[in-house]
């Protein structure tokens, strides 16, 4: 484990290579769960405040969901999370699936043409690093779950093109954490370069 200030890293987010192949994997981790993306309190009015600009992006049944649902739900397991369609076990309303099958946020659509300045919830930016508040302190733990048979391109490809999962999430673990805490990662990381997995 890697411990920065009152952060606690599992090895594996330095050890383990992964590359996200979207052409393999059709962005399935957005529908692909037991409900929608986690949403961090903070980014509760960030959702309300972007979503008119990210509507003209969505289906008109995500829009109808939203509408009935409301622009994020809560969850008694997951907390604050964003609705999904066919009773909260299918795609996230604001993932859009395009004719080649591969799934894109709204979120992310919207920020790339220069709509909105917010690219999407932290917890889909981070994925498959999983941070979570420590149950007993005041602590953050951050662990690498990829899912079984979803991600296995990715971790193919990751292995192949020899590239951390730290320095593949470089972005959104800076976005996250920020910079600072970034270098002592990469630090720590390449300390015993002999336990980066092959």
């Amino acid at each position: 484990m890697i411990v920065i200030e009152n952060i606690l890293i599992s090895d594996e987010v330095a050890e383990k290579q992964f590359v996200c192949d979207l052409n393999k994997c059709k962005g399935g981790c957005c529908e692909e769960g037991d409900a929608g993306a986690p949403l961090d309190e903070d980014e509760l009015e960030i959702v309300l405040e972007m979503y008119e600009k990210v509507k003209p992006y969505l289906t008109e049944t995500a829009i109808a969901e939203i509408e009935k649902k409301g622009k994020y739900v809560y969850s008694k397991e997951f907390g604050w999370v964003t609705p999904t369609l066919d009773n909260d076990k299918e795609i996230c309303v604001y993932g859009v699936r395009e004719e080649n099958g591969i799934i894109k946020c709204a979120f992310e659509q919207a920020y790339t043409d220069g709509v909105i300045n917010w690219k999407k919830p932290i917890s889909c930016h981070l994925f498959p690093i999983i941070a979570k508040k420590g149950k007993h302190g005041d602590y953050n733990r951050v662990n690498y779950e990829p899912r079984e048979k979803l991600c296995n391109p990715a971790c193919s490809l990751g292995k192949k093109l020899e590239v951390p999962v730290y320095e593949f999430l470089k972005e959104p673990l800076i976005r996250k954490y920020g910079s600072e805490f970034y270098k002592a990662l990469d630090k720590a990381a390449k300390f015993q370069p002999q336990k980066i997995s092959k």
